[in-house]
């Protein structure tokens, strides 16, 4: 062969590997499963009947036990930051807060960050979002996405997408309903020749609770149980513990959470008077005239007989208590129906065999445990998020996983099932590695929080820590009140993080009275699963105490966190 047929035939191969290319990625990516990723908002692992808590027990969640028995269930699945903008930002770059930038509930997304949605795509994945993003940026990486207008409304929200113009129309129909039919459509109208991965994010059960009219009372004649810790006292805590605001007896609002209505010229503080009634109006005022007339049927009698009876003391709180669980529980009979709605589809065209199924939270959420509703604080129901996953063939059914999982390894699960490897940056690892039960020699045995939101709606103060199979140990630190304010976008007229400072400071809802804080807590699970009992500076304590501070020292360095 003499040169010229050597450069004719290297030039006519050259020309044929783009085509090579593109072939060997198809054949590549049709060897690795679809997967659904379904996350609602605010849904307590308790309030799953997967994970036998005795409120479960009156309100079953059967669709997501499905998931739970054909797969596996997580005992020990953390998030990093138990705030909806900063799980959420976790979850797309597998990266802590502090490396993607979003510490805070509005702004801080490093957008240079990479996002797994750019990483599957280039795997050879279809990809689609639908429902809540709530991160303020544009959303990376999506072939197709349908999502709400910042948090959402419950009943006839708005959308924007690729499909839409970049402009937000507004839907008829109940959010949780909405978004499952939007996801079967993704999944009717699919690129057939690829994997898809897709994003099903509901709104339920955030505050502030609006069920589907269908659900309404569903549960008025189910009284909960109480938690042991609702009349907690926090006597053993730091100052933390009594400055917040999200508790049930003091914080849970009679207008905006519990809706009634009648009340709104007679609450005294401008919080309640202005900003709870707004609200609730602006969900109430988007409903069709049926649907008003509907809502107004069983809320308005069921906020007479409130005022009616005239309630004071532990009746009132426990009145609070069952109320806003009787609306929370309601939400998740909807977010429980759609997810059976789409496990039905799968099955129906023949995509549940090889299709990678998880249904989780954005984080946990206090159902009266310590009196309190919201999350925020380290303490286990809110660090603790439901984590379920199924894959036929691969997760052995019906199993428990006792390996400690955190938000942080969910893009790189993803990024295992589709062939693709974790960037550099990221921390976490592939839950593939303990699912069916292994465990790796080297799989982590603590984990490491931070949670920075203050002064923000619920005044929770920062703090960091570490948990382990036995000890949780948490630091709160930091200037009180509007001493607190220095991050650029607290400070920045422009920004909404300020906007809502000032707003906060105009109805009285931030205190500058709440003091300056360095303080430890220390927790024996074990001895004290509860977390009423603080232990730091007891004697006997000091050797623990020594080697979970090195510990949390190490994850700062390791880390590089600048801020505690």
């Amino acid at each position: 062969m003499n040169i010229t047929q050597q450069v004719n035939l290297t030039a006519g191969i050259l020309a044929l590997l783009p085509g090579l290319k593109t072939t060997a990625q198809n054949q590549q990516s049709a060897q690795h499963p679809n997967i659904i990723y379904i996350m609602s908002d605010d849904h307590a692992y308790q309030a799953i009947s997967a994970y036998g808590s005795e409120i479960s027990k009156f309100a079953p969640t059967p669709n997501i036990d499905r998931i739970a028995k054909a797969g596996v269930t997580f005992d020990q699945a953390f998030v990093e930051n138990s705030l909806s903008t900063p799980s959420r930002a976790c979850t797309i770059t597998g990266l802590y807060s502090h490396q993607n930038g979003q510490e805070q509930l509005n702004e801080g997304i490093d957008t240079t960050k990479v996002f797994v949605s750019e990483l599957l795509q280039q795997c050879g994945y279809q990809t689609g979002l639908i429902g809540k993003w709530h991160i303020p940026c544009t959303p990376k990486g999506f072939d197709y996405y349908h999502i709400y207008n910042g948090q959402g409304e419950y009943y006839n929200p708005q959308f924007k997408g690729t499909d839409t113009g970049g402009r937000y129309v507004q839907e008829q129909g109940y959010s949780a309903d909405l978004v499952a039919s939007h996801a079967k459509d993704f999944l009717d109208h699919r690129d057939k020749s690829k994997p898809f991965f897709l994003m099903v994010h509901f709104k339920a059960p955030h505050r502030n609770q609006m069920p589907n009219l269908k659900y309404l009372g569903l549960f008025d004649d189910v009284t909960f149980p109480l938690p042991a810790t609702f009349y907690d006292d926090y006597a053993t805590r730091c100052s933390a513990a009594r400055t917040q605001r999200m508790s049930i007896t003091k914080d849970l609002e009679l207008i905006q959470d519990l809706k009634v209505v009648q009340m709104k010229d007679s609450l005294k503080d401008p919080y309640n008077q202005e900003f709870s009634w707004m609200c609730y109006r602006v969900g109430v005022e988007r409903m069709t005239p049926e649907q008003r007339a509907a809502w107004n049927r069983y809320y308005i009698p069921r906020g007479e007989q409130f005022i009616n009876r005239h309630l004071t003391g532990n009746a009132l709180s426990e009145w609070k208590y069952q109320a806003y669980m009787r609306d929370y529980l309601a939400c998740v009979r909807s977010v429980d129906d759609n997810v059976g709605q789409i496990l039905d589809y799968l099955k129906a065209n023949g995509l549940d065999s090889n299709t990678v199924i998880i249904y989780t939270s954005d984080q946990g959420f206090y159902l009266g445990e310590h009196n309190w509703f919201d999350k925020r604080f380290m303490y286990e129901q809110s660090l603790r998020t439901p984590l379920l996953m199924a894959w036929k063939g691969h997760i052995n059914p019906g199993q428990h996983c006792s390996a400690m999982v955190q938000n942080i390894d969910y893009a790189p699960t993803f990024l295992q099932l589709a062939g693709g490897k974790k960037t550099g940056e990221m921390s976490g690892r592939s839950l593939t590695e303990v699912w069916n039960g292994k465990m790796p020699a080297d799989w982590r045995k603590s984990i490491y929080y931070h949670y920075y939101d203050y002064p923000a709606f619920h005044q929770v103060r920062r703090h960091d820590g570490v948990r382990t199979e036995r000890y949780k140990l948490i630091h709160f630190y930091g200037k009180g009140g509007h001493r607190a304010e220095t991050r650029w976008y607290q400070t920045d007229p422009k920004t909404t993080e300020h906007r809502i400072l000032q707003m906060l400071r105009k109805l009285d809802y931030t205190r500058d009275s709440d003091p300056d804080i360095d303080s430890w807590e220390l927790y024996d699970l074990k001895a004290d699963p509860n977390e009423v009992n603080n232990i730091f500076g007891q004697p006997g304590t000091e050797k623990i105490t020594k080697d979970l501070k090195s510990l949390l020292n190490k994850y700062r360095k390791d880390l590089k966190v600048k801020e505690y």
